[in-house]
């Protein structure tokens, strides 16, 4: 039998709809809310969803389940009534300082207000003024525009299985922060800025660089470059209302905006991403040979920040292959100074991005250069939001320019490259250029699918008459659930895994214009997945200015040149303090030890050793010559108990090597009476 809804009078059918608002988008009314998203549960704080149905009264639509025969209203007297309630005690609480705000224009309090119709705000204004957290590179939290949505705090817990964000205090004083009202930087985020994406306001945005950007470009003395990530040629006519566009064009008309505005030379990242594959494919096959699987991609910053702090004994299986942004650093600083006839110190290195974790990234990658303007590889990373506003203050009329070309040796690229946009095209270019047949489309489309749901992809593909399982991931929950699998069976089925951080990939990236329907991402998928069809070349192997380069700096792939230009390494990162059992001893004649009391190593009986060194430390032989700390993880989670003597991890630590290894500590301080 056919369900329906009666909705403003019009009879709308359902079927598998989890609520009333869904269904009510059905008939294109857009109905307001603040803290509803598709991508995360649903919360019902705002109240601006707020229907009237026949029997019932007034109820929100985002968490009312919907029963055949409802009679449903969606603008009545009294529900505007109530949303402009609503929106002036939000406006009461609120720095209305919309001018200067970041995310004036796509602020949807912003635009409910003018919606509602709203001049007057009849509540006392009670803002008690909060200091904003700018302790990282990447992002901004200012509490005075927060609205406690839990749009971020949710997408955080739920998407991102990172959890770095929480209400705070209680009542008016309540507070988004990260936990124990640490500042961003001392936090455990991943920097994947998706937090930035869901809200609604300015509280949460991106870490902004155009003013030193517009500095740089107006020194004659420097000479800037720029090279532009393949998702934002996906997203960018969103904003000029260009969406019918090919990625062709909109990179061109990228080009030509950028020229205008001053840069010397514009280079596709597209390019770095075909030398990441060749790096890759290479440090692929010689850890299938080394039996070193599963490999992870590493192209995410985010993702590589989550294993360095929760999954550390998974760093092995990374693909110590730097990032495209990454090797475009590297590459800019060895070789371009030398193309450009240029001082080095007058260099600027730029990257255009979708992601946030990327400006992260960057501050990564260190060199030593005197009276440059940073100490970092790549100076500055934009945003695509970022670069919108440099075209508006520029004055460009993006729609009227006419497309130039990329300036070359990093402009030239193959269809490989462009895909790294997407989740799932990092696989595909690698199984591409894997294969030894002549001519490659969708390869990854034509493999055996053993698993699919919305974030998370398990194929197995033939390369070479040898099956590969192959498992492709967006989104860190998904990630963790793959990981800890993992870890309870103490094996992999997989022997290659691509993770992105953000929905979809890169073209879901923090960085990227505003979107609130998930069928966006799709649109980005399918013009760069076109722009891919249309390239000459499709094999990052067939690229052959990267192999120019490779002749002319480099070598072969994968040698000691190829190391120092294009990998890199990674480190345990977690950021737990260390609470101390016995110290304040005098820093001559002791010896320090660390004890790992994380969950895996408390199941091995790290509390029993803990308990064994108070012991040992109270005999009076030794007696202020011990500092004993506790420290919640040593980054060895799968090789416990884990304990530190002088620095030195000692793994697998048993009661008697651990006596023995502090004896032997104790000897070479001289510590009389030891036997």
């Amino acid at each position: 039998m056919e369900k329906y809804l009666i909705i403003n009078n019009e009879k709308i059918s359902f079927d598998h709809e989890q609520n009333i608002l869904e269904i009510i988008k059905k008939t294109n009314i857009n109905l307001p809310t603040l803290c509803y998203n598709a991508d995360i549960s649903i919360y019902g704080s705002c109240r601006l969803c707020l229907i009237e149905i026949d029997g019932k009264g007034i109820t929100p639509a985002c968490s009312t389940l919907p029963e055949h025969g409802m009679n449903i209203k969606t603008s009545t007297e009294k529900l505007f009534n109530i949303r402009r309630i609503i929106v002036e005690l939000l406006l009461a609480n609120h720095d209305k300082e919309c001018t200067i705000c970041q995310k004036s224009g796509n602020c949807k309090l912003q635009t409910l207000s003018r919606q509602l119709n709203i001049k007057n705000i009849r509540f006392k204004n009670i803002v008690n003024k909060k200091n904003k957290d700018t302790s990282t590179h990447a992002l901004i939290i200012d509490s005075n525009k927060c609205i406690l949505c839990g749009n971020c705090v949710r997408f955080c817990s739920e998407v991102q299985a990172v959890g770095t964000l929480c209400f705070m205090n209680r009542g008016p004083h309540s507070i988004v922060s990260p936990n124990f009202n640490k500042n961003l930087a001392s936090s455990k985020c991943v920097y994947c800025g998706q937090c930035a994406r869901v809200c609604p306001t300015g509280a949460i945005i991106p870490k902004s660089e155009i003013s030193y950007l517009w500095k740089v470009l107006n020194d004659p003395t420097k000479k800037v470059i720029i090279a532009i990530a393949p998702a934002v040629r996906a997203s960018i006519g969103e904003i000029f209302g260009l969406k019918n566009l090919n990625g062709v064009d909109l990179a061109g008309k990228i080009v030509t905006s950028l020229k205008l505005m001053g840069f010397s030379k514009v280079f596709d990242i597209s390019f770095m991403a075909d030398m990441t594959i060749i790096e890759e494919t290479h440090e692929f096959l010689n850890r299938i040979i080394n039996n070193n699987i599963p490999m992870f991609t590493s192209c995410c910053p985010a993702w590589v920040n989550f294993v360095e702090q929760y999954y550390p004994d998974f760093i092995k299986y990374l693909s110590t292959c730097r990032s495209p942004q990454g090797i475009y650093g590297s590459l800019s600083r060895k070789i371009m100074p030398k193309i450009l006839d240029i001082p080095a110190e007058n260099l600027i290195v730029v990257s255009m991005m979708p992601c946030l974790a990327k400006k992260y990234e960057a501050m990564k990658f260190k060199f030593h250069l005197d009276n440059c303007v940073s100490n970092t590889e790549i100076d500055y990373v934009l945003t695509t939001q970022e670069f919108a506003l440099m075209i508006e203050a520029s004055g460009i009329n993006f729609c009227k320019v006419k497309s130039s070309d990329f300036d070359m040796p990093f402009g030239f690229k193959t269809g490989a490259g462009i895909l790294f946009g997407i989740s799932g095209g990092v696989t595909e270019a690698i199984i591409r250029n894997i294969k030894n047949n002549k001519t490659v489309n969708n390869e990854l489309f034509q493999s055996d699918f053993l698993y699919e749901d919305s974030n998370f992809k398990s194929i197995k593909v033939n390369i070479n008459n040898k099956d590969f399982k192959i498992a492709i991931i967006h989104g860190l929950r998904a990630a963790k659930n793959l990981l800890e699998n993992i870890i309870k069976t103490n094996k992999s089925m997989y022997d290659f895994v691509e993770v992105m951080a953000c929905p979809g990939g890169c073209i879901g990236g923090a960085g990227q214009p505003i979107y609130n329907d998930p069928m966006i991402r799709n649109n980005r998928t399918e013009i760069l997945c076109e722009n891919d069809s249309i390239m000459e070349f499709h094999k990052s192997k067939d690229n052959l200015h990267v192999q120019k380069i490779y002749d002319d700096y480099i070598g072969t792939p994968g040698n000691q040149k190829a190391y120092e230009y294009f990998h890199t390494s990674y480190k345990h990162n977690r950021q737990f303090p260390k609470i101390s059992i016995i110290s304040n001893l005098p820093k001559k004649d002791t010896i320090n030890i660390d004890v790992c009391l994380g969950k895996n190593c408390i199941k091995v009986g790290a509390r029993k050793i803990l308990e064994h060194i108070i012991n040992f430390s109270n005999d009076v032989k030794f007696k202020n010559h011990i500092n004993i700390n506790i420290i919640m993880c040593l980054g060895k989670c799968s090789k416990g108990p884990n304990v530190s003597i002088n620095v030195k991890i000692i793994e697998c630590c048993t009661l008697k090597f651990v006596e023995k290894t502090i004896l032997n500590e104790l000897n070479k301080i001289n510590i009389s009476s030891i036997k």
